[in-house]
């Protein structure tokens, strides 16, 4: 075939997916050839049709649009009017008095120029939050640009990835990294880590298949494909391109990124309810004044009703606020820290104490991601092997009883021919092969499997250095997936077998052995005798279906099984080839390994079931393990349903809505599935909160409510897309960030109570004056209630969001992360604590009004009205601590911040009275001391309020019983 011809414009239409072609039939359809590649001419011809083989990104917002976003809020717009309206009032005030300048007081704009500070610093907090650029795509553009080698016009040739075509041939080699989805056309001994895109640490073995595969066949089952973003680990292969850029399986993850619209945070919606709320009913109220006393005084008194009208809008809006919360988010996330969870946007701190369902993938998150092997079944029984993770450390058991495995030939034997007979290494560093190191320091390089065979053997002693020098390879066959087996033959020695106690072969007269691994029943049909003890005994029929039996009941127990037997040889030339050399082998027996699960993650479960919330396992591996683990661990019962990708295909989304709240397992899932399983949860109502680690996770992580990558086994795609990253990669972490969040959300609503009860009774106090005293002038200027919302409001509501939590937060359901900011008495305690604070300080107006020309002083009374409002809030932070602990009860240390607060706060506001700078700049009057333990009187009604209430709710609470 002439590659000069081939055009990218007579491509024949492809009707079916990929891998359910043959290889020839798919070069045939993209009109390329397995020897000579494309020629240059077809390859630009593609490269115009096709496009740039990357990953595209869609346009965010820009840093400007972000700013802007931020002066959107209802309540900052209102402080915007608010001071343009006093700017134009103060400007009125300098040309009247421009004539006398005696008239003149005060410093000019002092008020316009403090809320638009305010203004400007709540703008900054909020694009500091939200500026954090979109990262996840671009992760996916990195994970998917590497040199690639490739056959065009009959020469091989290295090219940048993103020139690839469909029609590309390209040459893989161990350690390559896939730029391109492509099908398999040669294959050797080639195994493939796909963690990035499926979720499991296994290496698939991959080889081309004729025929090809079913349409329903899932991405982890397509053995005929590689795919983008994936890696070579072991051997060689030739593939033809048949899919770039956006259509790849990873293209098809971004485009699924680009898909998911961030929602709104609980809190965030509910600090929206609360703008709306105050602003509505502050506009109400500034409307009913007004009109009011236009009617009461007429026209005349429209300026003084304007500068109330002032007062009362900046009363209600607690300026504070915003920046109180976010840095209770900051405290929460350091404190989250040191359980080992990053929390990457700061609204995820509280809206993890919403979550009710948490989807997790199970490799690497609910289970070590490193292989254990459970089960060794010989002649003399099934043996259980404790330990955890690579550490060589654990015991033996059978029958319930420790053993010594020296004591058992056959599998000793067995031990020697899982190490002899493996690729991998074990070890930490210059201490490999220390049984003392903790189990977390262990590490394995090469496959998995093979290192959970290095670590059994060490549980019994055998230790893979040594063994080398003492039975050194001669020759090997390595795995293959057509063979489903790996063989090594080394020499034996007598003396080296009886030095280490190894084994008995009963073949002192063979100086070489070949061990052999793989498929249980592949090792089987090449055995004619099985170990027995120091004995070599035929194999009978029965025994034969004994082995399969067992095989069968260990992977029925989501364990993987490998098969062992041996073979002495007695001279070196009968492995001239791998057929002659694996025949008539003695049997082993049979080891059984899994991902085992992380132990504390077992009462990471029940914890998550106490407090409400539903763990669900979304894993790409195969359905018998996925039960096996989810039984393991609490997450499902035995005989409950687990769904799997297949049966998700054949599911309309109506259809997957009226199944997920039954399922609690899933398994062989893409990452579509994760997907349409995470809506579907989000449509009956459920908060969800997704854990996971390969590229795969990332768009179910963006769409869930919380998206949470692993730190260690995470990819860079998964972790930008996330919301918090779990840095010891252990799902026990997330129930103590569930608690954190819940801990949150509960101080978050104690200093809103503390706050707006406050704010309210500013706003009344402020519509009453005018009402009771006439046209005497305003009680509190906006400069005042600025320094209130702000310093006397802010220091101790910060210090309350620290409160230490409640030590049943965790044994009851979490709240409904839809209902209102008011909800649960709040909204009713805010109104009532306003009335009080109302009532309390409009009765010292009336008083200190009276009282006030007596001192020689007549504006005292609006510092006393100022004083006593500041004074009051000190009391109520004292007292709200707990909604039915008196203070009495509680331990005042136990908090030490609001102790401090409450002290520093209350030295700050007699400043702004004795300080004569303080007490000009904020138009403050020096009060007396008889005043001011007025003051102090009348502020301590705040307090003994709260706490009548407490004892109130406590007998009603107490009758109702």
């Amino acid at each position: 075939m002439n590659p000069s011809s081939y055009s990218a414009h007579t491509l024949p239409n492809q009707h079916q997916p990929w891998y359910t072609y043959t290889p020839e039939q798919t070069l045939e359809i993209l009109n390329s050839d397995a020897e000579t590649g494309l020629s240059s001419n077809a390859v630009e011809q593609r490269q115009k049709h096709y496009g740039v083989n990357e990953i595209e990104e869609a346009a965010g917002r820009s840093s400007w649009e972000i700013l802007l976003d931020q002066f959107k809020n209802i309540m900052l717009i209102m402080l915007i009017v608010v001071a343009v309206v006093s700017g134009v009032l103060d400007l009125m005030e300098l040309r009247e008095t421009a004539a006398n300048e005696a008239a003149r007081t005060g410093v000019p704009f002092k008020d316009t120029i403090a809320i638009m500070l305010i203004v400007v610093l709540n703008g900054i907090l909020g694009y500091l939050q939200e500026s954090r650029a979109e990262k996840a795509l671009a992760a996916l553009k990195r994970l998917s640009s590497p040199k690639v080698q490739v056959i065009r016009w009959g020469k091989r040739q290295e090219v940048d990835a993103p020139t690839l075509v469909p029609g590309d041939i390209i040459l893989l080699e161990a350690g390559d990294q896939l730029a391109a989805d492509g099908q398999l056309l040669e294959a050797s001994n080639l195994r493939v880590r796909e963690s990035a895109l499926t979720g499991e640490s296994q290496a698939v073995s991959k080889s081309p298949l004729n025929p090809g595969l079913a349409t329903d066949t899932p991405v982890g089952d397509r053995r005929n494909m590689v795919f983008t973003g994936t890696e070579i680990i072991q051997g060689r292969g030739k593939v033809v391109v048949t899919n770039i850029g956006m259509e790849t399986e990873l293209g098809k993850i971004a485009q699924m990124l680009q898909g998911v619209e961030s929602e709104p945070t609980p809190l965030q919606q509910r600090m929206s309810q609360l703008g709306n709320v105050l602003v509505t009913g502050s506009l109400i109220l500034v409307a009913i004044v007004v009109i009011a006393g236009v009617v009461a005084s007429g026209w005349d008194k429209f300026r003084d009703l304007i500068e109330i009208s002032l007062s009362m809008a900046v009363a209600v809006v607690p300026e504070g606020l915003p920046a109180v919360i976010t840095v209770t988010l900051a405290l929460g996330t350091q404190r989250m820290v040191r359980q080992q969870a990053l929390i990457r946007k700061l609204p995820a701190v509280e809206t993890l104490g919403s979550v009710n369902v948490i989807c997790s993938d199970k490799t690497g998150t609910l289970t070590q991601n490193k292989m254990v092997v459970q089960e060794v079944e010989t002649a003399a029984g099934r043996f259980r092997v404790t330990g955890q993770g690579y550490a060589p450390s654990g015991e033996f058991f059978l029958a319930g009883q420790a053993i010594e495995p020296a004591d058992y030939p056959e599998l000793q034997s067995l031990l020697l021919g899982s190490t002899v007979c493996n690729d991998a290494h074990l070890g930490q560093g210059t201490e490999a092969g220390n049984p003392t190191l903790l189990h977390e320091d262990w590490q394995i390089i090469g496959d998995p499997t093979e290192g959970a065979l290095l670590s059994l053997a060490g549980k019994a002693g055998l230790e893979q250095q040594s063994l080398k020098h003492e039975f050194p390879r001669l020759a090997e066959f390595p795995f293959s997936s057509e063979r489903k087996r790996m063989s090594v033959v080394i020499r034996d020695s007598l003396a080296a077998i009886r030095s280490t106690q190894t084994s008995n072969f009963n073949h002192h007269q063979s100086p070489y052995i070949l061990f052999t691994k793989g498929s249980p029943e592949l090792v089987l049909e090449l055995c004619y005798a099985s170990q027995q003890g120091e004995e070599t005994l035929p194999l009978s029929e029965a025994q034969r279906q004994q082995i399969l039996q067992a095989n069968e009941e260990m992977a029925g127990n989501g364990l993987r099984v490998l098969g062992f037997a041996y073979r002495p040889l007695t001279a070196f030339e009968d492995i001239e080839s791998e057929t002659a050399a694996e025949r008539e082998l003695v049997w082993l027996g049979l080891a059984g390994m899994l991902d085992a699960p992380r132990p504390e993650v077992r009462e990471a479960v029940a914890t998550c079931r106490e407090a409400g919330i539903r763990p669900i396992m979304i894993t790409g591996d195969h359905q018998i393990t996925a039960q096996v683990i989810a039984r393991d661990l609490g997450i499902a019962q035995t005989g409950d349903r687990t769904l799997t990708g297949r049966e998700l295909e054949l599911m309309s989304q109506e259809e997957l809505e009226g199944q997920v709240g039954d399922v609690s397992v899933y398994a062989r899932v893409s990452p579509e599935h994760k997907l349409r399983i995470v809506r579907a949860l989000q449509k009956l109502g459920k908060f969800v909160a997704m854990t996971g680690d390969g590229v795969n996770d990332a768009p179910a992580l963006k769409q869930a409510d919380i998206g949470i990558a692993m730190g260690i086994t995470g990819t860079d795609v998964s972790k930008e897309a996330s919301d918090m990253v779990l840095l010891d990669d252990n799902f026990a972490t997330i129930v103590a960030a569930t608690q954190e969040g819940r801990v949150v959300y509960n101080n978050i609503r104690l200093f809103i109570k503390y706050i707006l009860g406050s704010n309210v009774g500013e706003v009344i106090t402020i519509a009453a004056a005018p009402l009771i005293l006439g046209f005497s002038g305003v009680p509190l200027t906006p400069l005042q209630i600025l320094w209130m919302n702000l310093v006397t409001d802010g220091l101790p509501a910060l210090a309350l969001a620290v409160e230490p939590a409640d030590a049943n937060i965790m044994r009851r359901l979490p709240f409904s992360p839809r209902e209102s900011i008011f909800a649960r008495g709040l909204g009713s305690y805010i109104i009532r604590i306003g009335i009080v604070f109302a009532i309390i300080s409009i009765s010292l107006m009336l008083w200190s009004y009276q009282h006030a020309s007596e001192t020689g002083n007549p504006e005292s009374w609006k510092t006393m009205v100022f004083t006593s409002l500041c004074l009051a809030q000190m009391g109520h932070a004292i007292a709200v601590r707990s909604p039915s602990r008196l203070t009495i009860e509680m331990n005042p240390l136990s908090n030490p911040y609001l102790v401090g607060a409450v002290v520093l706060t209350t030295i700050l506001q007699l400043m702004l009275i004795y300080v004569p700078p303080l007490r000009s700049f904020f138009g403050t009057q020096l009060l007396t001391g008889e005043q001011l333990l007025v003051c102090l009187g009348f502020s301590a009604l705040m307090f003994i309020w709260v706490e009548l209430e407490k004892v109130f709710f406590r007998l009603a609470k107490g009758l109702r019983k």
